[in-house]
């Protein structure tokens, strides 16, 4: 029987589908980055845009949380993102990565890989490949249905991501694109870079579509895309219309006007196209990456990106204007610019029981005893927390030292008071203590507030770091409880109405008529995490810039509903606030 050929395929100017002249025009969704239940809404809004493709990348750290098991449930499935872009009648890239970027944790790759000592992310070495060769034998074949050679939205795959910004190893591409070819994938192929001459060399494959990335400069950045490859088609895989924020930097935004004229430009060549974002989302639970130049820099909770619908799924102010300029170039369905979602009305929400999270350890996590701090790889451990105690065997002022560091914000306390707090991103790992007693207790609360996701510090390490010294000397015989907080057990609260005071978990409940969107508001709070009926909301951080966690409607059920928050520091009370508008904070403009 003869072999299909490839539904999408390459001329000399441009994308063929089916042997027709076909342009992409395509938006960045991520489905991880979204609830479920809000998949259809956001693909229909896709392809009224005048879209006729989506993107998505695949966080491999999600779906494989430990070596040899794949999960493919609510948020991960998947399969039936697929479906649901099908019946939408919109085409997919699919970027499985091994490594994608994203601004999400450690780019995607799993803590328990890069964790092992001396191991090379990204590169040949054997024991990456065989973790790639090993998931992609779970994960390609639940998805083979929905690949264009069987009549799926599937119709081109990347291989790997913007890798010449990383290295330049082509025989670590070409082993990739073979797994992905000997598993099955007929489908094009293609590599995505930064529109640099040495990047798009770097990380370029004979045979395979090099696309590009930038946000502006189209002429030039074309230009530099066509001058690496002198045929076939010319495509910005990340049209860059938004960026993405830090805690304690500005809200990036890029009015409409300026993203809308440079989409015409780049359409106006002839190009092809995936918008990014066109629809950003949230970085739900322990989800955010990092960056790390000259110092750490955590994610915040938020991907709104300033995307072109917003990270509830409402049209902004890039939606009409797009919709003007894609209706230049292609056909654009003959239908209104979709409304706005429904909010939930602003409803309080008192915390009326608390629990102290220092004591919860016990509840949550059986302690480990180890010699020396072990890091949350070593506890395999992947998000979240780790409470680490041991004696101080000295009494008075003290120097405090860790060594290696923590990874990434240490709480400490001496017979539970605040003793102080150190942050990576400061560079601090040295506190003055004060010991009341011979054997005073110490705890140390670290938060991992995300891995790298950019540059030489993927896999980064988590914890406690290092040796842990008092005046020089080394502190052994730690417990240890992991804190991953994946879901949250009977805890023992009590009701109080004292002031919020130390790591302790808040509890209240609330009640809603019709479930709807809403923004969580938390004036007064300072820093932790929210969840709603057990979902992860993600944190908040009075550091800002974000002020508003997003709440998915289908989060909230008729009726009670119960709320709770872990604060890390201090509150100025003991209520907050659902609202009907988000506040991702002051802005790059002022």
């Amino acid at each position: 029987m003869p072999a299909v050929p490839p539904a999408l395929t390459l001329s000399d100017v441009g994308f063929l589908l089916h042997g027709e002249p076909f342009r992409i025009l395509s938006g960045a969704l991520h489905y991880f980055r979204t609830h479920p239940d809000q998949w259809a809404d956001r693909l229909r809004k896709a392809r009224l845009l005048g879209l006729n493709t989506v993107e998505t990348y695949v966080p491999w750290n999600l779906h494989q949380p430990a070596p040899g098991t794949l999960d493919l449930d609510g948020l991960l499935d998947l399969p039936r993102f697929l479906e649901l872009a099908h019946a939408e009648g919109l085409r997919v890239l699919l970027r499985p990565g091994p490594y994608i970027c994203a601004e999400w944790e450690g780019g995607g790759l799993p803590s328990w890989l890069t964790a092992q000592p001396g191991l090379r992310p990204r590169s040949r070495d054997p024991r990456f490949t065989a973790a790639v060769d090993a998931y992609l034998d779970l994960l390609l074949p639940p998805l083979a249905p929905h690949m264009a050679a069987r009549g799926g939205p599937v119709i081109a795959v990347q291989v790997e991501n913007e890798y010449g910004a990383y290295g330049d190893d082509t025989a670590y591409l070409a082993g990739l694109a073979d797994a992905l070819r000997t598993r099955g994938v007929e489908e094009l192929l293609f590599t995505c870079d930064q529109a640099d001459k040495s990047k798009l060399a770097a990380g370029s494959l004979p045979g395979v579509l090099a696309t590009g990335t930038f946000g502006g400069r189209i002429g030039d950045s074309l230009e530099v895309l066509r001058t690496h490859q002198e045929n076939g088609p010319l495509m910005c895989a990340e049209f860059w219309i938004g960026w993405f924020d830090h805690w304690g930097e500005p809200h990036h935004i890029r009015a409409a006007d300026d993203a809308a004229a440079d989409l015409d430009t780049l359409l106006s060549a002839g190009a092809s196209v995936n918008i990014y974002m066109f629809h950003g989302g949230t970085n739900f639970g322990f989800t955010a990456g990092a960056n790390h130049d000259h110092a750490y820099t955590p994610a915040v909770t938020s991907y709104d990106y300033d995307a072109v619908l917003t990270e509830c799924g409402d049209p902004g102010p890039k939606y009409a204007a797009f919709r003007d300029v894609i209706a230049r170039h292609a056909a654009v369905p003959d239908e209104p610019v979709p409304e706005p979602s429904p909010k939930l009305p602003p409803t309080d929400v008192r915390l009326t029981d608390s629990a102290n999270a220092l004591v919860c350890a016990e509840f949550l996590a059986p302690g480990e005893q180890f010699t020396d701090p072990p890091t949350m790889e070593r506890l395999g451990q992947a998000y979240g927390f780790v409470l680490y105690g041991t004696e101080l065997p000295a009494l008075g002022d003290r120097v405090l030292h860790f060594t290696g560091g923590v990874g990434d914000r240490a709480q400490v306390f001496v017979n539970g008071a605040p003793a102080g707090v150190l942050e990576r991103e400061r560079h601090e790992d040295t506190l003055h203590v004060r010991s009341p007693e011979y054997g005073a207790r110490l705890d140390v609360l670290v938060e991992n507030m995300g891995r790298a996701n950019y540059g030489p510090r993927i896999g980064d390490p988590k914890g406690i770091t290092g040796p842990v010294t008092l005046d020089g000397d080394p502190l052994e015989n730690w417990t240890c409880h992991p804190l991953p907080l994946d879901h949250l057990p009977e805890l023992p609260f009590r009701a109080t109405d004292t002031p919020v005071a130390g790591p302790s978990f808040h509890r209240g409940t609330f009640t809603v008529g019709t479930p709807a969107d809403a923004f969580l508001a938390l004036p007064g709070w300072t820093k932790g995490v929210a969840w709603i009926n057990g979902f992860n909301l993600g944190r908040y951080w009075s550091r800002g810039p974000q002020r508003r966690l997003y709440v998915p409607a289908p989060v909230l059920r008729p009726g009670a509903n119960e709320l709770v928050l872990l604060e890390l520091q201090a509150a100025t009370t003991r209520t907050v606030r659902l609202t009907d508008e988000p506040d991702l904070g002051w802005t790059d403009e002022g």
